[in-house]
């Protein structure tokens, strides 16, 4: 994929985006110290051009109920491209996990799942296993807080300097 250059205005309105979400033209153009208009006109082409890909608001839910966050390993039996399809396929429909992430190592896979409570959980996972996905092996690991969780400085990923 051809990595695309940005400018330090574009990396300053990244970076405003990242942090602040969705605002207003006049105060990105404020906080990125470039007039509305021109502004405005980055903003859009960082999105036409697929680099800004979705503006979400970031829930606290502890703050509306219990829930339980595990990790868990996958490895699959077999290490054909239509085990991964069919396992991919499979996890793409469960709603229950909310990350997943293709590994190169010791696992195969590392998703994090959310949900209701411990049973509940259990319960998923016996559908799991119960399902024709390929699981050899799993690990499962329940989250007991949330240590750290900030988005990557941009400023200093995308400097040519380091």
């Amino acid at each position: 994929m051809k990595k695309l250059a940005l400018d330090a205005i574009d990396l300053r309105i990244l970076c405003a985006v990242q942090t602040h979400g969705k605002i207003s033209k006049f105060k990105l153009a404020e906080l990125v110290n470039l007039s509305p208009t021109p502004c405005r006109v980055r903003l859009d082409k960082l999105t036409k051009m697929g680099i800004i890909k979705a503006y979400r608001a970031e829930i606290d839910l502890d703050h509306l109920l219990d829930l339980t966050q595990v990790i868990v390993t996958v490895s699959l039996k077999t290490h054909k491209k239509s085990d991964f399809e069919r396992f991919e396929s499979y996890i793409n429909q469960v709603e229950e996990i909310i990350e997943c992430y293709a590994t190169g190592g010791g696992c195969d896979y590392v998703m994090t799942f959310m949900s209701r409570n411990l049973s509940s959980f259990q319960t998923l996972v016996e559908q799991l296993l119960s399902e024709d996905i390929g699981i050899d092996r799993y690990f499962i690991y329940i989250v007991t807080k949330l240590v750290k969780k900030t988005p990557p400085n941009l400023t200093a990923l995308l400097s040519p300097n380091l």
